[in-house]
């Protein structure tokens, strides 16, 4: 392996961070550690000044500039946290920063990214997708000798994300027997990794990706970056279609498991943590928490640490995140259902199918003049999963002819 984190340079970025960076509490959390039988601990860089650990690579990267590279300024290209990283790095080192970010991105983050940099950023819009923003950030940089702030694959960049770890290791008065780590291009598990290998290597490293976008496993297991093709990019902070090259010579010998994480699983971990703890944060921020539930029983009775990465969570999204943690906890079905065009037709369907704690959530019909049957989209919403086939069951006994939606994706995506 060409390059390694180095202890000298993990405590190097963090002196460099003393002034700039909140050191984020490791909070015991009573309703996890009863739920998994373990003492889990979160480290809350939800909690941190830009509301997400990319402040500490971020600046760690742009400080050791050199003067000359100072003067031109930097560029980086995001549409998330690292973009208020480095905007927050500029403003604090009064530096000039252009920002590029897709044309799509929302413009809560816009604002987010405007307010941390003020007048020492510049936000350029460009293209529908990130890859557009970082060409034009990297055709950028070319034209002007600017410097490029890379989101992960960075030696700067990956030590200032470590030093999440030397404050862990500091708070903590207990061994660490799992740290669980979410990953998107793979800066913090390879930096935080590294760092416990060498100072804690009794504690076993856990990766945690997205079902939808496991880039670093599926590159651990072909033994090279590999670039997922379709990915689901829900889980905005850590759905990647490739990871870094450096962090990926670094996780594969540093990270000892990688869990995938349905998105459903996630959104129910987003709603649980705001209604139990009043904790709010984003998809890839939910990730080491949703892992829980799918490592249980090696858990145990073991101190666990989970790193909460960020909460920068858009509030329009709330309504999308609860009807995937309804879908994935199988509450919430659709169907597409033929009613017989005729009066009392729906009025039967509420009466003799329902159940006495189901609600109709959803519901689409026009009527055709011209037919026997009609039909309608509805979204039902049990109180208990177990009261699915109770509704099939009253549905075939009363002669409704239906179709099930959410096993067909597809045809889901294009009703509903």
């Amino acid at each position: 392996m060409s390059y390694f984190p180095k202890l000298k340079d993990i405590t190097k970025a963090k002196i460099n961070l003393n002034k700039v960076v909140n050191a984020t509490p490791l909070q015991r959390n009573i309703n996890l550690s009863a739920e998994y039988e373990a003492n889990i601990l979160l480290k809350r860089e939800d909690l941190q000044v830009v509301r997400s650990y990319k402040i500490r690579g971020a600046y760690n990267k742009i400080v050791q500039l050199s003067d000359e590279e100072l003067k031109k300024g930097v560029v980086c290209a995001s549409a998330g946290n690292h973009a208020q990283g480095v905007a927050y790095s500029c403003k604090m080192l009064n530096i000039e920063g252009r920002i590029y970010m897709p044309s799509t991105t929302p413009k809560q983050k816009i604002s987010q990214v405007k307010m941390f940099g003020g007048s020492n950023i510049e936000i350029i819009l460009t293209g529908d997708t990130y890859d557009d923003a970082s060409n034009a950030a990297k055709l950028d940089c070319k034209k002007t000798g600017m410097a490029y702030i890379h989101p992960f694959d960075d030696e700067q960049i990956i030590e200032g994300q470590a030093t999440v770890g030397v404050e862990i290791l500091q708070e903590s008065t207990q061994r660490i027997d799992y740290l669980i780590i979410p990953i998107g291009g793979g800066g913090l598990s390879a930096g935080l990794g590294a760092y416990f290998k060498q100072v804690s290597p009794q504690t076993k490293i856990i990766g945690v990706e997205p079902l939808g976008a496991p880039s670093m496993k599926r590159s651990i297991e072909a033994g090279k970056v590999v670039e997922l093709e379709t990915i689901d990019k829900f889980v905005d902070g850590a759905a990647v279609q490739r990871v870094g090259d450096i962090t990926f010579e670094i996780c594969k010998e540093v990270i000892d498991e990688i869990i995938e994480v349905p998105e459903g699983s996630i959104c129910t971990t987003i709603l649980e943590l705001y209604n139990k703890d009043a904790i709010v944060v984003e998809p890839a921020g939910a990730l080491s928490i949703a892992a829980l539930k799918f490592c249980k029983d090696q858990i145990k009775g073991k101190n666990v640490v989970c790193i909460v990465s960020g909460s920068n969570n858009d509030i329009t999204r709330t309504e999308e995140i609860k009807e995937r943690s309804l879908l994935y906890e199988g509450l919430k079905h659709y169907f597409i259902v033929r009613f017989p065009q005729r009066s009392g037709a729906l009025r039967d369907f509420v009466d003799k199918v329902l159940g006495p704690n189901d609600d109709v959530t959803h519901f689409e019909y026009s009527k055709k003049t011209n037919r026997e049957k009609g039909a309608a989209v509805i979204g039902i919403e049990v109180q208990d999963k177990n009261d699915f086939d109770g509704l099939i069951t009253r549905m075939k006994e009363n002669g409704f002819v239906f179709e099930y939606l959410n096993d067909k994706p597809d045809l889901f995506q294009l009703l509903v």
